[in-house]
């Protein structure tokens, strides 16, 4: 069995508490959870919290990758960073790949050409904003709904160039549309069905139904408000039936967001748990469709 988990914010924790190692017991995700518990690609969230003031950003952006040089993949080579999606096929049997993302552009501000420098150091997957508004994009909090700005077309021209995916979650809905019209490459890393939880980070069916048909991986994520006012393994699984009900079974995928929530689904309260909700999976769809959910949905569709 192999995971491919398409979002969690490990690195995040790292960055916000030095004395923190990547091996720590207190992550939701961590090194030796990774090794042991079917890990084969992981991907880290870089993320600037918007208290940071705006000509700091960037630099934080660069000491978050440069945590994952340095406490990473210096001291623990079975760590291999992803760049290209090779990268993922010449793994052997106990190396784990990582996948730098950026969630939020903010840092970027108006300095397109820091895209040079991110594609450069191996970001491969980008947010355009978070939940909330800035120069390129209104998120999924944001209640103005004024979608993507003529900067962040810019900036998506720029992100195809790169090949990179664009990341739709966190996206307000009409940005959501305005992405998914100019984007190249998009996937959801972590949300879920708005039917079943109607929580404005959620997916609508319009959204489900558009990514399917766009063959665009979806990640189901384990935010217990995104899943249900009781969230269970099982009530998260109704999420991931209702979008392969579409057709999600041929590119359904998993996005934990472990490290970025406080509260956790009963049975899912770290990486190491990912068995519990694994098993479940193996027993309601065919084996194929089990691995392609697991990891192959993300890994086949991977851009760059």
């Amino acid at each position: 069995m192999k995971i491919f988990d398409a979002h969690c914010d490990m690195l995040f924790k790292l960055w916000q508490d030095n004395a923190l190692q990547p091996w720590d017991g207190a992550l939701q995700t961590n090194l030796e959870k990774l090794a042991s518990h079917h890990a084969k690609v992981q991907c880290l969230a870089i993320f600037v919290p918007n208290h940071v003031p705006a000509d700091q950003q960037f630099h934080a952006v660069l000491a978050q990758i440069e945590i994952v040089h340095k406490k990473i993949l210096s001291l623990h080579p079975q760590f291999r960073l992803v760049t290209e999606k090779r990268h993922i096929n010449e793994l052997k049997k106990d190396e784990v790949g990582l996948i730098l993302s950026l969630e939020g552009c903010d840092s970027i501000q108006n300095e397109l050409d820091k895209i040079s420098v991110l594609h450069e150091k191996g970001v491969r997957i980008y947010n355009l904003t978070w939940n909330f508004a800035n120069l390129f994009a209104d998120g999924a909090l944001e209640i103005r709904n004024a979608g993507i700005s003529l900067l962040g077309e810019k900036l998506i021209e720029r992100l195809n160039e790169t090949g990179s995916w664009i990341d739709v979650s966190h996206l307000g809905e009409k940005s959501f549309w305005g992405v998914f019209e100019k984007a190249k490459h998009v996937a959801a890393t972590h949300s879920n069905a708005y039917a079943i939880r109607p929580h404005p980070r959620n997916l609508r069916d319009s959204q489900l139904k558009a990514l399917i048909e766009r063959d665009a991986p979806i990640g189901i994520t384990f935010v217990p408000d995104f899943i249900s006012s009781e969230p269970s393994i099982s009530k998260l699984l109704h999420h991931l039936e209702h979008i392969c009900s579409f057709g999600g079974d041929r590119c359904t995928g998993l996005g934990s967001d472990f490290d970025g929530i406080e509260e956790t689904v009963p049975g899912l309260e770290g990486y190491h748990q990912y068995d519990n909700l694994l098993n479940e999976i193996f027993k309601r769809y065919p084996a194929d469709v089990a691995n392609g959910i697991a990891f192959q949905h993300f890994a086949d569709r991977i851009p760059f």
